[in-house]
């Protein structure tokens, strides 16, 4: 099998090309990933996947059509049996290798895209010309129905998996936990209560709402709280120092701080008590509202997108409104409110949902069942 993704850096597609290619492997199947590459190329190789290097990640036009000849070529000679693509742009060069060669496509349709125009509806539409088109969420799938018109007889539901042997408090030794502590210059005698915005430097993640709910939550005297972004700025320096200019205007230098990139969640999750995915647009699925809850933490997420499908309104976490520092204020104040025992308590509810609905095992076996399902069809 074949997947095919513009980059292998961070990302929910990029997780989950990987995740599906130890699968794959494991299974007995032969896995190969086409992509820019990335920080997660050796973790792919290390799992027994194939990798080849194209920029798959363009647009341009030409490019597009030398890709298809590559893929075309892998295709032929690894004897390729399912070609899946995992974002629009290589979606193409994925379709057109697929046309030529006569094997299925697939398609995951990763995230709810813009349609401002005919000629973008149809740019996007290319992720459901295929033989089969993958939902991360029913969000995802409901956005199919709406936006596209496609067939339900195409379309299957696979929710994002989690990697439980990753993503588990018992796993975590202490020093991974003491080290992220020392790198973000956390006091161990520092009682206050840790929140942790996990994801990359970008509007969209809501940063800017946080801090305005930081801001007032300081004005009324509250000082129990700090507020961790991991995530790197991926180029987006701009965004940066309007986010430092920010906890600048406001005095929240000890409240709010900026870490940087962060290799080590699960530790990361661990160190706080707290997640939050103040996201300003919906996410399709959102594993960064998943992942804490795998590590016993509640979440505040905006109530919007897949995370309604996965934070449980006052048993898991809180919904609250996109785009509204006052509603955060109010959420955040509350969780704190709660104390470090009562959010333990919610957080191992949070554990036992998502070892029951969103295990990697599971997402990773409901596609390999896809693929045979799709294969067998082709087949009678």
């Amino acid at each position: 099998m074949l997947q095919v993704v513009p980059e292998l850096e961070t990302g929910g597609a990029e997780q989950t090309t990987v995740d599906v290619a130890r699968a794959l492997v494991h299974s007995g199947g032969k896995a190969i990933v086409a992509s820019r590459g990335g920080r997660m190329t050796d973790r792919l190789s290390a799992d027994g996947a194939l990798f080849f290097a194209m920029p798959a990640q363009s647009k341009n036009p030409l490019t597009l059509l030398r890709n298809s000849q590559q893929l075309t070529r892998l295709i032929k000679e690894y004897k390729v049996d399912l070609i899946h693509a995992r974002s629009r742009a290589p979606a193409f060069s994925a379709l057109w290798a697929a046309r030529r060669t006569g094997i299925p496509f697939v398609a995951t349709y990763h995230g709810v895209y813009k349609a401002g125009n005919p000629l973008k509806r149809w740019y996007n539409a290319v992720m459901t010309r295929g033989d089969l088109v993958i939902a991360n969420s029913d969000y995802t799938r409901d956005h199919l129905f709406a936006e596209h018109g496609t067939s339900p007889d195409k379309v299957v539901t696979i929710p994002r998996g989690v990697d439980l042997s990753r993503f588990d408090p018992a796993l975590v030794a202490p020093e991974r936990v003491r080290n992220l502590q020392d790198a973000w210059g956390l006091s161990p005698g520092d009682s206050r209560t840790r929140i942790l915005l996990g994801g990359r430097l970008t509007r969209i993640k809501g940063h800017l709402t946080v801090i305005e709910a930081a801001a007032r939550m300081k004005a009324s005297g509250r000082r129990d709280f700090i507020i961790l972004f991991a995530g790197d700025d991926q180029g987006r320096s701009g965004y940066r120092q309007e986010l430092e200019a920010a906890i600048s205007r406001a005095d929240l230098f000890d409240e709010v701080r900026l870490v940087g990139h962060c290799t080590d969640m699960p530790a990361a999750f661990l160190l706080a008590d707290l997640a939050i995915l103040p996201t300003a647009v919906p996410e399709s699925f959102g594993r960064a509202a998943v992942e804490p809850q795998a590590m016993g933490r509640p979440v505040i997420a905006s109530a919007h997108g897949g995370v309604t499908e996965t934070v449980v309104e006052g048993r898991t976490g809180w919904l609250v409104p996109p785009d509204d520092p006052a509603a955060w204020t109010k959420a955040l104040s509350l969780a704190l409110d709660m104390g470090r025992d009562a959010l333990r308590e919610m957080g191992q509810t949070g554990i036992d949902r998502v070892r029951q609905l969103y295990s990697n095992e599971t997402m990773c076996a409901a596609t390999l069942a896809a693929y045979d399902h799709l294969l067998a069809g082709r087949r009678s």
